[in-house]
């Protein structure tokens, strides 16, 4: 029996978290699916003294100073409107898709630490969360949630940029591909979805090509060996495209195909720009531990940050039934 996909969703009632769940809508997602619509409120400081009967109670429940936060915000303002946003989110999702089994929690704490623990415990296949971007500058640093849950998260997360569209009109898919995992997963995951009749795909491989050195251009054997190779990469790039275009086509989706020069995060995004896409689902290459994803950065963070339109960043799903948290995130040892 298959396993039905599984959608953890960051809802503050914001105007980013609103147009997140209108991009559902156009994301492809299954007729049937689990969702958990989860909003969270920030508590730095303590009730007013609780009596004694209270100091007991409380005393109980508390195990470790972390929790005292918790305990504090039971019946509080802060978390009542909390657990009233996410509903109003789950009230909302359940109208654009009547076939999901839709729940709603409210949490204290961090957002993006809440939303990072929540995964590890119900083990999502996606995580979505809008983006707070709303500048060129804005969108050249993700919101501090969206991006610690991109750093953090060891499942797919698609940072939503809602736009208004008519009902059931064609979609338009830019994919990076570059004939890596990840990249196959991204293929994957896009063949996978259920999509309006004539949506449209665009592959784009980005070739960045070895440019000799001046010295390099003075002696022909080593100026030709590097075309040779930036040649053969093109080549192997053009195969790479038609065997993910044969898997989309077998879809029902129209495909076009691309091999460009140039930096990968700049391209992708100013391909989708200059087509009107939708979406941009780009694979993510794990490192080891958040730090390295932070220094050394990826092309995945890099356009979802810069992107005018959603993006999709896909890390393979597990083969056996959800996805792979037999390590513990950073967020959650800490």
């Amino acid at each position: 029996m298959t396993q039905k996909m599984r959608i953890l969703i960051g809802y503050d009632g914001s105007d980013s978290a609103e147009a997140a769940l209108d991009d559902l809508q156009r994301a492809g997602l299954p007729t049937e699916a689990e969702a958990l619509v989860m909003s969270v409120t920030e508590i730095w400081l303590p009730q007013p003294p609780p009596s004694s009967f209270e100091i007991v109670e409380q005393a109980r429940e508390v195990h470790v100073p972390a929790d005292m936060r918790r305990v504090y915000a039971k019946g509080s303002l802060a978390m009542e409107e909390a657990e009233s946003l996410a509903e109003r989110g789950a009230a909302r999702l359940r109208v654009n898709f009547p076939g999901w089994k839709i729940a709603a929690t409210a949490v204290v704490g961090s957002p993006s630490r809440e939303l990072i623990m929540q995964a590890d415990q119900w083990h999502p296949d996606l995580i979505v969360v809008g983006s707070h971007g709303r500048s060129k500058l804005g969108r050249l640093i993700l919101g501090s949630v969206s991006q610690g849950v991109l750093t953090y998260a060891r499942c797919s997360v698609r940072i939503a940029r809602g736009r208004i569209e008519e009902p059931d009109t064609p979609v338009r898919i830019v994919v990076g591909v570059d004939g890596s995992p990840a990249s196959t997963a991204g293929i994957g995951e896009v063949e996978s979805r259920i999509w309006p009749l004539k949506s449209e795909v665009r592959l784009i491989a980005v070739n960045n090509p070895l440019t000799p050195t001046l010295v390099g251009h003075l002696i022909p054997p080593v100026a030709k060996t590097i075309e040779e190779s930036n040649q053969a990469d093109r080549e192997w790039l053009k195969k790479t495209l038609e065997i993910s275009t044969e898997r989309l086509r077998r879809s029902g989706l129209k495909v076009q195909t691309e091999v460009r020069d140039g930096d990968p995060k700049r391209v992708l995004v100013e391909a989708a720009t200059e087509w009107g896409a939708d979406c941009i689902f780009v694979g993510s290459i794990g490192f080891g531990n958040p730090f390295e994803r932070f220094v050394l950065g990826s092309v995945s963070a890099a356009v979802a940050a810069r992107a005018h339109c959603s993006v999709e960043v896909v890390r393979p799903r597990n083969t056996t039934g959800g996805n792979n948290h037999e390590r513990q995130s950073e967020y959650s040892r800490n």
